[in-house]
């Protein structure tokens, strides 16, 4: 099933390259596609109980799906993956 989650903090091509590595490592996601325009993160699941560990692991990189709360913790962790994510494109 394909599930549309919209998130906040997300800026850049390093962004979206570290939430696409974060959430394919869960077992049950098959695809991932990130909209930088829309701030969507397109996820291809097995079940609904997979969906909510999507969301929680977006969190917890500090992309939280829009109508979460949105803490400075949750902004300095967005800054940490998408540096991360650029080092990795840059490679």
């Amino acid at each position: 099933m394909k599930q549309n989650i919209e998130i906040v903090n997300l800026k850049c091509g390093g962004c979206a390259n570290s939430i696409k590595k974060g959430i394919l490592g869960i077992d049950g996601v098959s695809v991932v596609d990130v909209d930088l325009e829309t701030s969507k993160v397109l996820v291809e699941i097995d079940n609904e109980a997979v969906l909510e560990v999507v969301k929680q692991k977006l969190s917890s990189m500090g992309y939280p799906e829009v109508g979460d709360a949105n803490t400075v913790i949750h902004k300095a962790k967005s800054f940490v993956s998408c540096a991360t994510g650029r080092m990795s494109t840059e490679k």
